[in-house]
């Protein structure tokens, strides 16, 4: 079982940047497709980003050429760079890992991304 810790959500203007980063523990990291999710007051969670144990990736129409997702096997950690921020980015980012063995998969508890001037 793996454990996830989300970090770097804040305030920010629009058209500024953020990096978060998710880091694991518990579990071979390596093991895990990594992705990142979001919910905004009253609508349902929805896919950003994703990224598999061989580094490919899958980023939302939504946020297509703003929001990179990388990750580091090293340090058990997977980002979400977020760029050109938009006030409808604000939203919980919560962090997920699905196991590609089990095909269990994890949360993180969400952090908060409030874009506003």
């Amino acid at each position: 079982q793996v454990q996830l810790v989300e970090s770097g959500g804040g305030l920010v203007q629009p058209g500024g940047s953020l990096r978060l980063s998710c880091a694991a523990s518990g579990s071979s990291f390596s093991g895990y497709h990594m992705s990142w999710y979001r919910q905004a007051p009253g609508k349902e969670r929805e896919l950003v980003a994703s990224i598999t144990r061989g580094g490919n990736t899958f980023i939302a129409a939504a946020v297509k050429g703003r929001f990179t997702i990388s990750r580091d096997n090293a340090n058990d950690t997977v980002y979400l760079q977020m760029n050109s921020l938009k006030p409808e980015d604000t939203a919980v980012y919560y962090c997920n890992g699905l196991n590609t063995f089990n095909r269990n998969t994890y949360w993180g508890q969400g952090t908060q991304v409030t874009v506003s001037s």
